[in-house]
């Protein structure tokens, strides 16, 4: 049986390289602060809590754009989602809920797949847990806050269950 494909999909500049750099336990992705670094999807083979499976990294996708670069991101970014068995779609929780959010929210429920909602950045956990609820309004399920920066500095909990 081959190992299920994990996809993280979100808006440039959310942390998707840092949470699957967190993930795998390596620096695979590059992270910048610069958004559109990633720009083809990365994978590598990983294992979460005794779960072993394929984790692919993906460029932002800007729902509503013309520019051609980022619409070859958004591109390699279906092609993950067409591939993949569930999808990981981290957003900015300091952020809030853009429309950028909900149109990729509304992306993802027509692929029909399953999804865990991250909201990422909540570096001051008891604070920014609460601004996690705005969150539901995408029709998703349960936000998980997490904070990818910091996991990944200290190799820690991240504070979620997913």
């Amino acid at each position: 049986m081959s190992k299920p494909i994990v996809a993280i999909i979100g808006k440039p500049n959310v942390g998707k390289s840092t949470f699957f750099n967190y993930l795998v336990g390596s620096k695979i992705s590059i992270v910048q602060d610069t958004p559109g670094v990633t720009r083809d999807r990365i994978y590598a083979e990983t294992n979460w809590r005794g779960r072993q499976f394929t984790l692919v990294d993906t460029g932002g996708i800007e729902p509503d754009t013309n520019d051609i670069i980022l619409s070859q991101m958004r591109e390699q970014a279906n092609l993950a989602i067409a591939m993949a068995d569930v999808i990981i779609f981290l957003t900015d929780i300091k952020q809030g809920v853009t429309a950028a959010d909900r149109d990729i929210a509304l992306m993802l429920k027509k692929s029909g797949k399953p999804i865990v909602l991250v909201c990422n950045k909540a570096d001051n956990y008891e604070k920014e847990s609460q601004e996690a609820y705005e969150f539901y309004n995408l029709g998703i399920g349960e936000p998980y806050p997490i904070s990818a920066s910091n996991a990944l500095r200290n190799r820690g909990c991240i504070r979620c269950n997913i």
